[in-house]
């Protein structure tokens, strides 16, 4: 009985010092954490702190979610409660980690003043029935009531879920949002709404904005940039995209632009195939120029871009089809940049992207840079110490079996083909840049200046009646502007060989939820927009990369056979069309007196046609069991796997315990003898 008590006793004790140690170490140890997922999902980027510890403001961050609705609602809604669940506790540690950050986690329930506020502040509301509404937002609020919000948390930013959190707090205490000025002979910036509306009301599609765009808008006020602007100020960071004839005086107008300290980046392109022709131009079959290039003001910085001249690398080459009726082919000028050796690992901007893909990129060459001086010696040590200054950085390249190929005519690229294409590349030796950060003291591309036209008549002068025929004709004068020739502090520009990687076909696709990031070129843009920016710490907090873990092994055998079903239902269709056509054309050969007699012979190839495709079918599903089976397989493989070990090691550890207890208690009973 006594024993009983005991151990009663000892359960009770052990009971009461377990809670009370979790509840001492709650209270005096509520940081000691150990985060063991891989890429440290729960840990905060060094940007972040960085960040935290600049804030001379308390700040609020109000968390919205439906949590009670949301338990009780439909699987699409209560596929967000995991999700809530990382932001909350991601929340926590910003918490944790300033004393100067506030969290309120809030349950908006219908009706309430929560409710209300959320809607106040803008954040998106999806009704769930009649009352209920759900939200999933943020909001960040200073003491001197600046508010910063994320309308809804979207799982297509899952990886950005920290860098969009860290932005709203360092927006939120800064004084003013980034300018940007996009220059651009694409549509880029899309069309008005009045326009889209006309063209509306004529069935016409309109030009919509890019979705590159869109996500700048977001973070930073941009401006547009006319092609025929003589003087470019008062923005932050230029965006040329695509620069296509720009007048000298345009040029000039960038050159001293740069010079004074500008920051600009720079999308040019031997191949662009976002710059389609107009329908009228396609029609009359007429040839259209869909390249751009800088060449006057990239040889001044020490690059070239060579025409007809594109990036390729055959372990990088994406496999496609470039219409519905071809094989999907490996594409040499379609490049999925998957390898670290393609990023600069020294450079924030790149450091941790995972992949990024161009279509048709151009090469970047280093070349000597020229000197502004006309005396010959002069010359020679003005340019080895212009070359000195100027440093050009890699960013982005192929690998090392990358190689440069050419084609005599863009236009080989209006319909090309993938086998034909593919033997103009080999295998070279060294990584070809697609994507160049030039730094330094930059010349001049235009150091003697330039001559522009302008009308001889002053703004103030009233028109003279004209004496005779010719001096209706308008007279010019030329004028001549001067610049600097070189900079007197340090400039930093990035320029790339693609434009068609910051494209909606390559960088995002539409859902329900908005536009949704395709891979990190748009990471790309906005780390180089905040490199150039000084802001470091935000470049910290994006490239942690991609968090999603996908089933590779799995995948592998879906596609394998994927490809071996897409082969074997090419085949039986183009069998049925042929069988098809020999049936119609021998229907349509059959007079009305030879119907009774042919009748009977249609019928039967009729119903051999209906087993053949019966007898495809049968194969068909064959390889999709077996790709099924594969898989269920390997299902079967992981679970003994993860679930095997366990109670193996339980068993192991139980019977090592156990023979150890024997052998002790024969030990101790043969020293009880010996005594």
């Amino acid at each position: 009985m006594n024993r009983t008590i005991q151990a009663i006793s000892a359960v009770v004790l052990i009971g009461i010092i377990s809670f009370a140690a979790i509840s001492v170490s709650q209270s005096l140890i509520p940081r000691a954490k150990v985060d063991i997922t891989e890429r440290n999902l729960y840990t905060l980027a060094d940007g972040t702190k960085t960040i935290l510890e600049r804030l001379n403001q308390p700040i609020t961050i109000k968390l919205y979610y439906t949590k009670t609705a949301a338990m009780n609602a439909g699987d699409q809604i209560r596929f967000f409660n995991n999700y809530y669940f990382y932001v909350r506790a991601l929340l926590e540690e910003y918490a944790a980690a300033s004393d100067k950050v506030k969290l309120e986690v809030i349950d908006p329930r219908p009706y309430t003043d929560q409710e209300q506020e959320a809607l106040r502040y803008g954040l998106k509301r999806f009704n769930i029935n009649e009352e209920e509404g759900f939200f999933f937002g943020l909001v960040v609020q200073t003491q001197f009531g600046v508010t910063k919000t994320i309308e809804f948390f979207s799982p297509d930013r899952q990886e950005f879920i920290e860098y969009d959190i860290s932005y709203l707090i360092e927006t939120a205490t800064t004084r003013e949002k980034k300018r940007l000025g996009v220059m651009s002979s694409l549509p880029v910036m899309g069309e008005s709404d009045w326009m889209m509306r006309m063209r509306q009301m004529q069935n016409q599609q309109g030009e919509q904005k890019w979705g590159i765009i869109e996500h700048l808008q977001q973070k930073f006020d941009v401006q547009t940039i006319e092609m025929d602007v003589d003087e470019i100020k008062d923005i932050d960071i230029l965006l040329v995209i695509h620069p296509k004839d720009l007048s000298e005086k345009t040029q000039f107008a960038i050159d001293q632009y740069v010079l004074k300290g500008g920051r600009a980046i720079f999308f040019v392109d031997p191949y662009c195939m976002m710059d389609r022709p107009p329908m009228q131009q396609m029609q009359m079959q007429m040839q259209h120029e869909s390249s751009s290039s800088l060449e006057t003001l990239l040889n001044a910085w020490g690059l070239t871009m060579p025409e007809n001249t594109f990036a390729g690398d055959r372990t990088l080459t994406i496999t496609t089809a470039m219409s519905p009726t071809q094989r999907p082919q490996p594409m040499v000028g379609f490049l999925n940049l998957n390898d670290k050796q393609c990023f600069n690992q020294d450079k924030p901007i790149t450091a941790d992207l995972n992949t990024v893909t161009m279509l048709f990129p151009g090469v970047l060459r280093e070349i000597p840079i020229a000197s502004n001086t006309a005396e010959s010696e002069e010359k020679e040590k003005n340019a080895s110490s212009v070359e000195a200054n100027i440093q050009h950085i890699e960013l982005v390249t192929t690998t090392s079996l990358g190689n440069s190929w050419t084609v005599s005519s863009p236009f080989e690229l209006r319909f090309p083909d993938p086998a034909t294409l593919m033997k103009k590349l080999t295998n070279g030796t060294e990584p070809v840049a697609m994507g160049v950060l030039v730094t330094g003291k930059l010349p001049s591309a235009f150091p003697q200046g330039i001559d522009v036209e302008e009308d001889s008549a002053e703004e103030n002068e009233e028109p003279k009646e004209p004496a005779d025929s010719d001096t209706n004709k308008e007279e010019k004068k030329t004028k001549h502007i001067a610049g600097l020739t070189q900079a007197e502090q340090d400039c930093a520009i990035i320029v790339f060989a693609d434009v068609d990687f910051i494209s909606d076909m390559a960088a995002y696709q539409r859902t329900i939820f908005g536009m949704a990031v395709v891979g990190d070129n748009s990471s790309l843009v906005l780390n180089s927009i905040e490199d150039l920016s000084g802001s470091a710490e935000l470049i910290n907090i994006r490239s942690r990369g991609n968090f999603k873990r996908p089933f590779a092994v799995v995948e592998d055998i879906e596609q394998a056979a994927e490809a071996e079903t897409r082969d074997e239902e090419e085949k039986i269709q183009a069998q049925i069309d042929a069988w098809q056509a020999e049936l119609n054309q021998k229907l349509a050969d059959v007079k009305d007196a030879e119907a009774s007699v042919i009748g009977a012979t249609i019928l039967q190839q009729k119903r051999e046609l209906e087993d053949k495709i019966f007898e495809a079918n049968q194969k068909l599903r064959k390889i999709k069991m077996a790709r099924r089976e594969k898989i269920e397989a390997l299902g079967i493989k992981l679970r003994n796997f993860c679930t095997i070990p366990g109670p193996v090691i339980i068993l192991l550890i139980a019977v090592v315990l156990g023979i150890r207890r024997s052998v002790m208690k024969r030990h101790y009973i043969s020293h009880a003898s010996d005594a």
